[in-house]
């Protein structure tokens, strides 16, 4: 499984660890491929029903938003490379590069009053990233 840049794939790495990490990726394969449940289970805690009447606390908010920023960073090129095999003009293609540059856009933007501030804005990541694993999967990239 791999894990968002910065969140916690290197955490408490020194640069010679990395250095070793880096040049064993290709030894790791299928390791290195989004894991996909995790990605929905974290975009679940967010879009839960439940979740509205208890909105999770700042620090997980935070935390949460962070995360599927970082899932959205891993899984875009990952699309990007699966419909590199379609045609041109083929109409799932065009939807997954629709909505990788609409998860582009969500990575862009900030938090807003209008739509909800810091939880509406971590909402609208977790959807975007919900729809970018969907497509991933009907691409035949499965985790």
């Amino acid at each position: 499984m791999r894990t968002a840049p910065g969140v916690a794939d290197w955490a408490g790495v020194d640069m010679a660890d990395r250095t070793t990490a880096a040049s064993e990726g290709t030894e790791r394969g299928q390791a290195d491929r989004p894991d996909i449940t995790v990605m929905r289970e974290t975009v679940q805690i967010l879009l839960d029903p439940d979740a509205v009447a208890l909105p999770p606390t700042a620090d997980e908010l935070e935390t949460l938003t962070q995360m599927i920023r970082g899932h959205l960073e891993l899984l875009i090129p990952e699309v990007e490379q699966s419909v590199r095999r379609l045609k041109k003009d083929s109409i799932p293609r065009y939807c997954a590069l629709a909505c990788v540059g609409e998860a582009r856009g969500k990575l862009r933007a900030s938090p807003v009053r209008r739509f909800g501030l810091e939880v509406g804005y971590a909402r609208r990541l977790a959807r975007t990233l919900n729809a970018l694993c969907d497509h991933y999967e009907n691409l035949g990239a499965r985790s």
